[in-house]
């Protein structure tokens, strides 16, 4: 019999303005499983070089001291051709609550979902003769619902197992790790921040500003007034669009990568 090769993906997620401002969303930063040591220990190695040892969060983005390590955090995760990060933003606005239940926060719980099990299909699609496994490391959702990460569990293997019968993906959700504990966490929350505060433009912190640009300069964006093309691997925006409001009202733009991404081995 022949021997199937096993894919494990290693996700960090994590959730940004959903306490009632105009936009919200979800970021997922996307490592091999077996390269999670090779991202602590660099990350590691950078808190040790420049003596900083809080978090790397975007609510610490206007810190002074964490200037030059979140360059060069930026730098190493754009070099890095084994970590992506994709993300969900949505207007809050245009959220039809009578499609869940009358529940804003159920619309939250499946809009997260929908992005884990979007992007856990692209990846099976891609390596369709492997065995996949995900571990999703996620601070606990902030919902009113007590058990919404296994909810997510649940009906992320239900969808997945729905379009995917043979193999059927290995799919384990698991919420202890506080950002605090998890470098990566902390890495798609600086993302994930800056991106959803594009979005929102009401950034005037300097040094908030000056992190956005950085990462825009690595896309070959002026702005983030866009959202990506759905095939991009690397830094991948989806804008949520609900199809019954007519126009999209967000443009997709191309990814220009500083450090382009080599083409997919299949």
């Amino acid at each position: 019999m022949k021997k199937v090769d096993k894919s494990e993906w290693l996700i960090s997620c994590d959730e940004s303005g959903v306490h009632g401002t105009k936009y919200y969303g979800f970021g997922s930063l996307w490592m091999n499983y077996q390269r999670r040591g090779d991202f602590v220990g660099e990350f590691n190695r950078l808190r040790e070089k420049y003596k900083y040892y809080s978090e790397c969060k975007w609510t610490h983005a206007d810190d002074r001291k964490a200037q030059r390590f979140m360059d060069d955090i930026l730098d190493f995760f754009f070099k890095s051709r084994w970590l992506a990060f994709h993300c969900l933003v949505i207007r809050a606005g245009v959220v039809d609550t009578s499609y869940h239940e009358g529940s804003f926060d159920l619309a939250r719980r499946k809009h997260f979902t929908m992005l884990l099990t979007n992007k856990m299909k692209r990846r099976m699609d891609m390596y369709q003769d492997r065995e996949h496994v995900f571990r999703i490391w996620v601070d606990p959702i902030h919902s009113s619902y007590k058990k919404a990460d296994e909810a997510v569990e649940v009906i992320s293997k239900n969808i997945l197992a729905q379009e995917f019968s043979n193999p059927t993906p290995e799919i384990k959700v698991i919420t202890k790790f506080d950002s605090k504990s998890a470098p990566s966490i902390q890495l798609c929350d600086l993302l994930l921040g800056a991106v959803i505060e594009g979005f929102q433009q009401k950034v005037r912190n300097e040094r908030k500003i000056r992190v956005q640009n950085l990462i825009l300069s690595y896309l070959g964006w002026p702005d983030f007034k866009a959202d990506t093309f759905k095939e991009e691997r690397k830094f991948n925006i989806w804008y949520f669009h609900d199809p019954t409001s007519g126009e999209r009202e967000i443009k997709s733009r191309k990814v220009v990568l500083k450090y382009p991404l080599p083409p997919i081995k299949k």
